[in-house]
């Protein structure tokens, strides 16, 4: 065959199987055989029963197409709850739990006609202690957590789509190094019901996919938002802010290069491209993420710590011990200040499109025993604002790096519009 079937976008696969050109079956036969090529060394996979994927697929074939991504598999992040495989937060507590019901994102999908391939791994209960997944660009690399197995397995080809969750940078991060699309919708975009939650006000269910084009069509099916525009991109330039970020100088230098690097891109293909500057109080929002967080993550993890805390790891342990030991007058105070910024962001960002700014401080650490930093990613999630990360360049141990787009509250659709936009501008001059 002239291609593989696995490398193909979930648009393209999507419209394929529309016009009789593919079958479902014939798809996840050989993302299966992508997977047992590859899964022993990135180690991607939580849960997968070839048999069961197949006979979704098979049954699809027998339809007419439900919706713009009939037939496409999908894999799911492991704190999603699925009716048919267990659902177990890579943790021994839930070890062989089988959840009653889908999450509502999963029942969204099947009723698209999209196959759930299987679980893709998680690091415990979508924290910080890294799970067994590679990065499949390097193996000595991680990469990235929490949505560790979902970003491993788009990015070697094993399925065209898979969700994560983003409670600090859970998507945004493993996207870019993997060097996949990553998008991390407006808060509360995708309903969370099913989800094993972490920190409840911060956690977001996010996509990975090959392209904008498929997040957006993900997105579409998911939230039931509009799909692009094509006439808006076309008719006018964006108005593009240019934000280094109060932490700027702990990007290291490959990735501050591929974010002015993206910004030129951009304003040579036509873009207005302006310094922006951050909204005042948004600097203290990185330590109030972590705090929120933490306090957030001992109310949610309360039955586990009371009755298996020998079974937690100690990293996690400690954070929930954290959590206890922070006011809730502290943490009152920590949200109210969240919402004081996020309206001085919205103010300040009706002269943008959208901004772009770091996806991560560099490409994927050197090991395995870190899931890296997600500096430039909790902000945001803690503001609930939509971002789109997308591949731009490699760092210097040549893996990829992301550059991350960022909209205003409840615009996704034109976020991604822009986004289309930005990743053919991108991959114009290579």
């Amino acid at each position: 065959m002239p291609e593989s079937l696995n490398t193909l976008s979930a648009a393209e696969a999507a419209r394929r199987i529309a016009a009789g050109e593919l079958t479902s079956e014939a798809l996840v036969a050989a993302c299966l055989a992508r997977i047992a090529a590859r899964e022993p060394e990135v180690q991607a996979w939580a849960f997968l029963d070839p048999q069961l994927a197949l006979a979704q697929a098979r049954a699809l074939d027998g339809e007419r197409p439900r919706g713009p991504l009939h037939g496409v598999p999908v894999g799911i992040k492991d704190v999603i709850d699925t009716a048919d495989m267990p659902t177990e937060y890579n943790s021994p507590i839930y070890r062989g739990h089988r959840p009653r019901a889908d999450a509502a994102c999963v029942a969204v999908l099947r009723r698209a006609g999209c196959v759930i391939l299987g679980k893709t791994v998680t690091t415990e209960f979508a924290n910080n202690h890294p799970a067994r997944t590679r990065n499949p660009r390097n193996l000595a690399h991680t990469p990235g957590g929490s949505s560790s197995g979902s970003a491993a397995a788009v990015a070697d080809g094993m399925v065209p789509l898979a969700l994560g969750t983003q409670t600090g940078g859970s998507t945004i991060r493993p996207a870019s190094y993997c060097g996949v699309t990553g998008m991390k919708p407006s808060f509360n975009s995708i309903n969370r019901a099913g989800l094993k939650f972490v920190a409840e006000s911060l956690d977001t269910i996010g996509l990975f996919a090959r392209g904008a084009e498929d997040v957006a069509l993900l997105l579409h099916v998911l939230s039931r938002r509009a799909l692009p525009d094509s006439g808006v991109t076309a008719g006018r330039k964006p108005r593009v802010g240019l934000f280094r970020t109060p932490r700027w100088q702990e990007a290291d230098a490959a990735a501050q290069d591929a974010v002015e690097s993206a910004a030129a891109r951009l304003e040579k293909a036509g873009a207005h491209v302006t310094p922006f500057a951050a909204p005042d109080g948004y600097a203290a929002l990185y330590d109030e993420q972590e705090r929120l967080m933490r306090f957030e993550t001992a109310l949610a993890l309360a039955w586990e710590h009371a009755h298996h805390a020998g079974e937690l790891s100690a990293s996690l342990r400690l954070r929930i011990e954290d959590g206890w030991a922070l006011s809730r007058a502290g943490y009152d105070s920590a949200r109210q200040h969240a919402r004081d910024v996020r309206r001085r962001l919205a103010e300040a960002m009706q002269d943008c499109d959208f901004l772009v700014t770091p996806g991560t401080t560099g490409e994927a650490p050197a090991t395995l025993a870190s899931t890296g930093n997600s500096l430039f990613n909790r902000v945001w999630t803690l503001l609930g604002v939509p971002c789109v990360t997308l591949p731009f360049g490699t760092g210097p141990a040549g893996l990829p790096l992301g550059v991350q787009l960022v909209g205003a509250f409840d615009r996704d659709t034109e976020l991604l519009g822009w986004s289309v936009w930005a990743e053919q501008n991108f991959k114009a001059e290579g």
